[in-house]
């Protein structure tokens, strides 16, 4: 293989070995492609929703064009030149001509909805080979711009005497801002301009024919006059002068790709409006010519009345002195002739070149979208078509219409007459597909179809026209065009079957509507394509502008394969495969562009010698030959620089492109194994997930399970201890009952807690409690189990302790009980030691052991669930357990925001420290109840209970409990049986279970509010405690939730807040807690345990509120600086206690003297009263 070889495989191979998944980019146009009014649908289909307008509008936007006043000049100067004869036979048969082929251009536009460009690609001439048509239809919309401009120019210039390239520059610019709107702006200039421009239209002709009857007849005999300005011999038809005459008149064949870029807005036609619509396709569309004919007919005339007014012979032909003159006929004010002509010739030019400025930068767009797969918007190329016409008119472009005409004709008549041919002869002989496609997506590069016929016809019109083939021929080279072009392309359809017509085949059903992948905007079916590259739709504009795709859609229909093939079908193999190299490609770069250049410069050449005159002159013949073939030399010498550029670029590029595809290859198999890897990581991930939930359920069910009959052994237990007839063995074998049964609970508890907190569900309950008597009950729960084990459990306690803190009490009571079980268990003699510090709002818990140690290996891992510490010694125990206490433990830590370590020394024993955050309550506002045994009843009325559970034993037992304290108490098996209860039983107080048949505690908790049965307050009793915390309607809270087994000190506690009651009791829970308060207030002021304020307190002597509050605010102001300010006060804004406490401890050992401030603001901030903290700091007022 060789070098080239491999540079073009990608091109040339069938199918891509592994397509690349392109990652969607969506394309943010810029301004004027966003939108449409600016754009008219630009390079796509016009939908049905664009094609708003009546038909009566859109015919007379695309009629209103007609009133360029070139027809004038051209039937003047055809007139002039050749006589009227032959001028009028020429117009006759060329007009005949473009009506007959702009008839069915004119229908599949206005059928179809596309401009003349999308036509051309599906009628013959491929995606790419399209952009050659485009280019000479660009070229037609400036030419006829310059000429048109020039025209109004020297209107401009007669009138106001402005200079001609200031009076070009305002004929030019003029009409941007009408033709940047599109069609909504122009066919609105159409509609206001349309009755004045009737008139000073017809006028002239009507006072003229009126006043000179005459002229007619009289210029019939116009024979025109010679090169030499003499008369011409007769007035005799000439078969050469009127081929002279139809190759410029030819040259307005293209003027139905104007027509066609309106009639695409026509509505789709039906069978109510079809009468009107193909009135509207007719008129509008090869209709233009027959105004066209009277308007070049009214241009001899007009030019033959101006030679009779003495105007001279280069200038009668110029549309502004005909009309001037033929307005003279109405004004005896040549002044005011002048002014009415002037009037006419801009509102004449300003309505077609909006269109030719409107067209031109549709073919534009077309053009360059295609070779640079890049859109900056339609407005950039009608600047870029305008500032083209500016140039040719500053070149005096006007000044040889018939040259730049003359030649300029050949290319578009070959060009439409290969379309004609294809739409008329192809299609119904079946020799291309019907209906019109213009998507990329299903179109070969190139048709040769339509390509190869228009080339053909070019070059054979273009020879003729240089005279090669003799005078006749040069004469009627437009025919030759025409006619070539018309024989060629049925002929090469029929050699190639057709088959470069479709590259893929279209899908049958497609939606009405779909949205694009790329911009994300919803189009049309026959707008849109499925995209293989981007997996899913794509409308004709972004599949256009794509340029990474390297059309997968269609690989055998790219121009390099296409090229490929050729050269393989028509030249030998050996000599095919050298001219796919290096060097063959190259020469064959050179050869195209030296082609074009010799072409560009024998045409520039032959006009040369055409308009100066030179050719009387054998000697200046020749040295102007001379002159080109220099000038052709030293562009040869820079082609075949510029050709070796091209071609090493090119194969540059292809190298890096093919290293590109090829390291894309990699990765994508990378990636793919990567994706494998993951979709078997997430399948592991899914089972993993499913069996921890299956482990929950598992847990949940079985906790509800163990929970149920716990509730009855714990619950009668709790009665029966109760019961002071009890003898001592008794009342101790019922202690040995509960403390049984509590340890399974905390069993269930432990795996509860461990499931809800790798669910991340567990919340923590912070409440008020007395630490002091908390730490004391811990203590009693250990001792008699370290009695009775014969070690020594030793308390050291603080005396720095604060009476109240909040905290979860549940998880520091879990987390202390697992730490001292785990020591008690583990330590066979010797001693347990209990440490309680408490240092700037941080409770310090460090419990010791002369136990059996823990290696240090294992320090990590007994945090670890289901890891134990039996047998890692030769002296340490066989003990019981479930591996949990200490991972849940650790847990439970870190969500309190605190911390647990543990050092330890094999043999010796451990150590285990606990680092919480416990801040001080200075006025509790609620002590829960300690103990139930001396509680007999409650001050005040008999109150209802209802207790909702269908479990019975656990119904008696909260109906026993209850009834002993004087509550009546009604019980319901079901929710259904509470419904219909509450209403007659009217309960100040409902306790609810959730798992129950037919209804569940909370849809009937939902029913009792949603329905107003009942506003009692509502309490879940339930052995399901995942429900802890659900979100219900019935608006009860997380506090509100009570797990079984019940513990009566607790539900006793939530009926005495719920119900405010007061207990009958001399130790009544009420009581203790002001008792408490009290005492420690006493206990603060002898100072037996200083509070962290007293010990400021001592330091400072006392003073009175009126005294604090001027020592406060003189602090604020004077003492405490901005910087500690502003910190407070946004750790306040926070509610970040931790912080504030924090900071007020770096202030204070900065400055002493802010005493009397921090530690008021300490105790609005452990009490967590945030505005009144941030209130003193911004005004100095306490509360």
């Amino acid at each position: 293989m060789t070098v080239n070889d491999a540079l073009n495989h990608q091109a040339t191979e069938k199918k891509p070995i592994a397509p690349q998944r392109i990652i969607k980019i969506r394309r943010d146009y810029n301004i004027w492609v966003a939108d449409e009014t600016l754009e008219d649908y630009a390079l796509r289909f016009t939908p049905r929703s664009m094609r708003k307008w009546s038909i009566a509008r859109v015919a007379n936007t695309a009629y209103g064009a007609v009133a360029f006043l070139a027809l004038e000049a051209i039937g003047g100067t055809i007139a002039l030149n050749y006589g009227f004869t032959n001028a009028v036979c020429a117009i006759l048969v060329v007009s005949l001509i473009i009506f007959l082929s702009s008839l069915p251009i004119s229908y599949y536009c206005s059928r179809y909805a596309v401009d003349m460009d999308l036509l051309t690609r599906g009628a013959g001439f491929g995606y790419l080979g399209s952009t050659l048509t485009s280019l000479i239809y660009a070229s037609f919309t400036f030419i006829l711009f310059a000429i048109e401009a020039s025209i109004m120019a020297m209107a401009l210039k007669l009138y106001f005497d402005m200079p001609l390239p200031i009076a070009y520059l305002v004929s030019a610019l003029v009409v941007v801002p009408i033709a940047m709107r599109g069609i909504t702006m122009i066919s609105r200039l159409h509609v206001w301009t349309l009755p004045l421009w009737l008139i000073l239209m017809i006028t002239p002709f009507i006072f003229v024919l009126i006043q000179h009857p005459t002229l007619i007849s009289e210029v019939t005999s116009f024979t025109g006059f010679n090169s030499d300005h003499t008369p011409r011999g007769n007035n005799a038809f000439n078969l050469l002068s009127f081929g002279a005459a139809s190759t410029l008149i030819f040259a307005l064949i293209a003027q139905v790709g104007e027509q066609a870029d309106y009639l695409r807005f026509l509505p789709e036609k039906t069978k109510q409006n079809k009468w009107r619509w193909n009135f509207a396709m007719m008129f509008a569309g090869p209709g233009w010519i027959f105004l066209g004919v009277l308007k070049m007919l009214g241009g001899v005339l007009l030019m033959y009345l101006a030679l009779q007014y003495h105007t001279p012979i280069e200038h009668a032909a110029e549309p502004a002195q005909m009309y001037w003159i033929a307005y003279t006929f109405i004004f005896s004010n040549p002044q005011v002739a002048l002014a009415v002509t002037v009037l006419l010739v801009v509102i004449s030019q300003i309505k077609i070149n909006v269109t030719n400025a409107y067209a031109g930068s549709l073919a534009w767009s077309n053009f360059f979208s295609r070779l640079t797969h890049s859109h900056p918007g339609r407005v950039v190329w009608l600047v870029f078509n305008v500032l083209i016409a500016i140039l040719l008119m500053e070149m005096g472009v006007f000044r040889a219409i018939e040259q730049v005409l003359g030649l300029y004709a050949n290319l578009p008549i070959a060009w439409i007459g290969t379309l004609v041919a294809d739409l008329v002869i192809n299609k119904p002989l079946g020799l291309s597909p019907k209906g019109i496609e213009f998507r990329r997506a299903y179109l070969f590069d190139v048709n040769p179809v339509g390509v190869i016929s228009m080339v053909f016809a070019s070059i054979l019109s273009i020879t003729a026209f240089c005279g090669v083939f003799g005078e006749t021929a040069k004469a009627l080279a437009s025919f030759i065009a025409l006619g070539s072009a018309m024989l060629c392309t049925p002929l090469i359809a029929w050699l190639t079957k057709g088959r470069y017509y479709i590259a893929r085949k279209r899908p049958s059903h497609l939606a009405a509507n779909s949205s694009c992948c790329i911009c994300e905007k919803t189009y049309e079916s026959e707008d849109m394509a499925h995209c293989p590259a981007y997996s899913g739709p794509i409308c004709s504009l972004c599949c256009s502008l794509d340029v990474r795709c390297h059309d997968l859609c269609k690989p055998d229909a790219r121009l390099a394969v296409q090229f490929s093939d050729a050269m393989r079908r028509f030249l030998p193999r050996s000599v095919a495969s050298k001219v796919n190299t290096r060097l063959g490609i190259y020469i064959l770069v050179v050869v195209t562009l030296s082609l074009i250049m010799g072409a560009m410069l024998g045409l520039l050449y032959i006009q040369e010698i055409q308009s100066t005159g030179v050719s009387t002159s054998i000697v200046l013949q020749e040295q102007l030959r001379f002159l080109f073939i220099k000038i052709f030399a030293l562009l040869f010498v820079l082609i075949c620089v510029g050709s070796w550029w091209l071609t090493l670029t090119q194969e540059s590029r292809s190298v890096a492109q093919s290293e590109s595809n090829r390291q894309t290859s990699l990765l994508m198999e990378e990636i793919s194994a990567h994706q494998e890897t993951d979709t078997q990581l997430q399948a592991a991930t899914k089972n993993a997930d499913s069996a921890n939930r299956a482990k929950s359920r598992y847990i949940t069910g079985i906790s509800h399970e163990i929970r149920t009959p716990l509730n009855s052994i714990l619950g009668y237990a709790q009665l029966l201890m109760q019961d002071s007839t009890l003898s001592h063995e008794n009342k101790k074998s019922l202690d040995i009952i509960k403390r049984s049964g509590s340890h399974l609970v905390s069993l269930v508890d432990g795996l509860l807690d461990l499931a809800s907190i790798e669910s991340g569900k567990l919340k923590l309950e912070t409440i008020e409690i007395n630490l002091p008597i908390f730490i004391q009950q811990i203590i009693s729960m250990f001792q008699p189990q370290a009695a009775d084990k014969g070690i020594r459990f030793i308390s050291h306690i603080s005396e720095q302790l604060p009476i109240f803190v909040r905290v979860d009490q549940k998880r520091l009571e879990q987390i202390l009980i697992n730490i001292l079980g785990n020591a008690i268990k583990f330590t066979q003699q010797g001693e347990v030691v209990l440490r309680v510090y408490y240092r700037s709002v941080t409770a310090i818990f460090e419990i010791q052991d002369s136990g059996c140690g823990i290696p240090e290996h294992d320090l990590q891992r007994i945090f670890s669930p289901f890891e134990r510490g039996g047998g890692i010694s030769a002296n340490s125990p066989s003990v019981s357990g479930t591996g949990l206490g200490l991972t849940i433990s650790k847990l439970l830590t870190d969500l309190l925001g605190g911390e647990l370590t543990v050092s330890s020394t094999l043999d010796v024993g451990s150590t285990f420290q606990l680092r919480l955050f416990l801040p001080a309550v200075r006025l509790p506002q609620h002590i829960p109840l300690e103990d139930v045994t001396d509680i007999s009843g409650y001050r005040g009325e008999r109150l209802r209970i209802l207790v909702v559970d269908n479990e019975p034993n656990d119904r008696e037992l909260l109906s026993k409990l209850l009834s002993k304290l004087g509550f009546i108490v009604q019980e319901a098996v079901s929710g259904i049986e509470c419904l219909r209860l509450v209403a007659e039983f009217q309960p100040a107080l409902i306790i609810m279970d959730i798992n129950m048949p037919m209804m569940d505690g909370w849809q009937t908790s939902e029913l009792l509010r949603r329905n107003h049965l009942s506003f009692a307050p509502i309490l879940i009793v339930s052995a399901n405690a995942f429900e802890r915390g659900k979100e219900n309607s019935a608006g009860i809270a997380e506090s509100d939730f009570l797990a079984k087994p019940i513990d009566f000190t607790k539900l006793l506690d939530k009926i005495h807040r719920v119900l405010d009651l007061e207990w009958i009791s001399p130790s009544s829970a009420t009581e203790d807690a002001h008792q408490i308060i009290h005492d420690a207030d006493s206990i603060q002021e002898e100072g037996i345990i200083p509070s962290e304020d007293h010990i400021h307190q001592r330091d400072t002597p006392s003073a009175s509120p009126i005294d604090i509050d001027v020592e406060i605010k003189h602090i604020l102001n004077h003492v405490l600086s901005q910087d500690d300010h502003q910190s407070l006060v946004d750790l306040a804004h926070m509610g970040y206690v931790r912080g504030l406490l924090n900071t007020l401890d770096h202030i204070e050992a900065l400055q002493p003297e802010v005493l009397p401030l921090t530690r008021l603001l300490r105790e609005y901030a452990i009490h967590f009263r945030f505005p009144a903290l941030i209130r003193l700091l911004k005004t100095g007022e306490r509360e």
